[in-house]
């Protein structure tokens, strides 16, 4: 059986975390870039090796984990070692992500979903379709960021000036769910593309039930 496996994508702040959490809650298969990244960067792993290659031992703590913040600090500012990191990077996270699907597969699971931050900019919308693109005003995505990561303004800017707009976004988009609103209209949307992808599969949408407690 193929494993069909969709992305969900969108600006900084702008609410995966909400959408991904529904359809995991709905028991939905869901990987996280963030989380494969984290797996394939542990010591021992190919991914880091190939990482301390080519920007140094400076960028791994004393035990040999690597140093998260020093790396994003070196390679924040210029766009030719957040694109070099980037590419040494996400072949990694892909073939993490194949042997999960290819896992799944197995366990002849008909559909999972992709949550990345990146789709878009690596030119990857196409491989995963339908493509879901969560978009919220701009100035929304300031706001949440800065509160969730209890950074400045001026910080979280620079981070979405390193993103492409949720525009380019939005425009590349099979499904987008607004996030502007309450957050149960955010949820109903979440299901709504989930249950309208399913039917795309010819997948039964119950596959993936709402929880009990929507009922009540």
């Amino acid at each position: 059986m193929t494993c069909h496996v969709f992305g969900l994508t969108g600006g900084l702040g702008a609410g995966k975390t909400t959408v991904a959490a529904r359809w995991r809650a709905r028991k939905l298969p869901v990987f996280d870039a963030d989380e494969l990244s984290r797996s394939v960067m542990q010591p021992g792993h190919q991914g880091l090796a190939a990482v301390v290659e080519a920007f140094g031992t400076e960028i791994l703590h004393e035990d040999g984990t690597l140093d998260r913040a020093r790396l994003a600090r070196l390679v924040f500012g210029d766009k030719g070692l957040r694109k070099r990191l980037e590419e040494i990077t996400h072949p990694f996270v892909h073939s993490a992500l194949d042997v999960e699907l290819r896992r799944l597969e197995f366990r002849e699971e008909p559909l999972a979903c992709y949550e990345a931050p990146l789709i878009v900019e690596t030119n990857r919308a196409d491989l995963y379709r339908p493509l879901v693109v969560i978009a919220v005003p701009e100035n929304d995505q300031v706001v949440r960021a800065m509160h969730r990561d209890g950074v400045e303004e001026q910080h979280v800017k620079a981070r979405m000036a390193s993103q492409a707009p949720l525009s380019t976004k939005v425009r590349v988009a099979d499904h987008v769910i607004d996030n502007s609103g309450e957050l149960s209209e955010t949820i109903e949307q979440a299901d709504q593309v989930l249950e309208a992808i399913c039917r795309k599969f010819e997948i039964d949408p119950n596959r993936y039930p709402r929880p009990p407690q929507d009922a009540a």
